[in-house]
């Protein structure tokens, strides 16, 4: 914190936010924001616009602006637009990202003459690094200081031959680089060779909206057509390769030849990746359940719903990678043991063994041999269940996350001299 009776103000800018309270784009960062709001920082959100979004409105604590770089039928950046099963960007996205660009720049250079501030955190680094003024250097006279997060997809567009080289200027200038996961934040700082400070900083998760649940736990049972005594082992995310949900796939025989007949498996979102999915499980539509996208404010009772957590993540053909999904730590918190790769920012949260059982990237049979263990053991659920539940609202809460990046822009503002920055405000 600032001295006494003042506050810092940070900007992030940010290619997704929620839409509304239900979106699922990108709630870890409104999540952030409202942690660091709570200790006493001033936080606006700049975003790039989409339908139907109005040019400035409050979220709880954070002040939201978004930004026009193209007619609204060519919007094609952010809000999960701009990759193709995020493993490569649309041509739309391409041809969009020269006027994002601009469009981005001018917009932050607006915001900070409308009211300073002394951090702006570009999440994701690609693009929205790249369209700080400066290429990575203090701004405002030398009085703001830049940082990059990363949060998966960035970091493999950040890796291309064309991107690569910009990347690395943005890191030798820059004041702090944060990521979810050790793996995301090693293979980007590889890319220069001397790279700003970096913190590795896991998601939390709000474990008051996540828990356990008997009543919407009965109503989601009800609406998925679950019979009654169901063992229901439960996978959420965005259809997308590296979400692993074809490794699974591949083995609903084996799986189903061994687990308990009361076994079924539900798997949430929607994406490029869902009729193939769907098609794949066509022989087995009465114990595999395809719900499509669930709204945010309706999906804790489906992990209440559910006995176990199951997300096999991949690094896809392009090396494309989650963190750490904010799904597992959601699940944790419903008191579900989780079945999960021990991958990227996973083992952070996953520990095998206590709070779930973690196997090797894209090995089906581990994965079977997991969900079938759990599936005939209630008490080891049980107490697995109660040990993630435990460890994320003692160690991942978002007011936990948020001071430990309120931390790192300390620290930076520090090495750059900027303790009592003109960037402050009375209370």
């Amino acid at each position: 914190m600032a001295e006494r009776g003042r506050r810092r103000r940070a900007v992030f800018l940010t290619q997704t936010f929620p839409r509304t309270p239900d979106d699922t784009a990108g709630p870890f960062i409104r999540e952030i924001g409202a942690g660091l709001a709570r200790a006493g920082w001033q936080v606006r959100v700049l975003a790039p616009h989409a339908r139907e979004l109005p040019r400035h409105w409050r979220d709880g604590p954070l002040d939201v602006r978004t930004f026009r770089y193209a007619p609204e039928a060519l919007e094609a950046i952010g809000y999960s637009r701009s990759l193709e099963r995020d493993e490569s960007l649309r041509a739309a996205a391409a041809l969009a990202a020269p006027l994002y660009l601009l469009a981005a720049r001018r917009a932050l250079r607006a915001l900070l003459r409308e009211e300073p501030a002394e951090v702006v955190h570009t999440h994701w680094i690609v693009p929205n690094g790249l369209a700080v003024p400066g290429g990575g250097r203090p701004l405002a006279g030398g009085r703001t200081v830049v940082g990059y997060g990363l949060h998966g997809s960035d970091v493999f567009l950040a890796e291309r031959p064309l991107v690569r080289a910009l990347v690395a200027r943005l890191l030798r200038r820059g004041a702090f680089l944060t990521g979810c996961s050790p793996e995301l934040v090693a293979r980007v700082a590889r890319l220069s060779d001397a790279p700003c400070p970096q913190a590795v900083i896991p998601y939390g998760v709000d474990a008051e909206t996540f828990r356990p649940d008997p009543a919407a736990s009965a109503a989601w049972r009800r609406e998925l057509g679950l019979p009654e005594g169901a063992v229901v082992a439960l996978g959420v995310g965005r259809m997308a390769t590296k979400k692993g949900f074809h490794v699974l796939v591949a083995e609903l025989q084996r799986l189903f030849e061994r687990a308990p007949e009361t076994l079924h498996l539900v798997l949430a979102g929607g994406g490029d990746r869902e009729a193939e999915l769907r098609r794949a499980s066509a022989g087995w539509q009465h114990r595999v359940h395809f719900p499509g996208l669930v709204r945010r404010d309706v999906l804790p009772g489906l992990f209440a719903a559910a006995d176990l957590f199951v997300l096999p993540a991949v690094h896809d053909e392009k090396g494309n990678v989650d963190g750490l999904p904010n799904v597992i730590l959601e699940a944790m918190a419903s008191a579900l043991p989780v079945v999960a790769s021990e991958i990227s920012g996973i083992p952070l949260a996953v520990e095998d063994g206590t709070t779930g059982i973690l196997t090797r990237e894209g090995d089906g049979a581990e994965v079977v041999d997991a969900i079938v263990r759990l599936a005939a053991a209630p008490e080891i659920r049980r107490q697995m269940g109660e040990a993630g539940r435990s460890k994320v609202r003692h160690e991942l809460t978002w007011d936990r996350v948020a001071q430990r990046y309120a931390e790192v822009y300390e620290a930076a503002l520090e090495r750059l001299g900027n303790e009592t920055g003109a960037a402050t405000v009375e209370e």
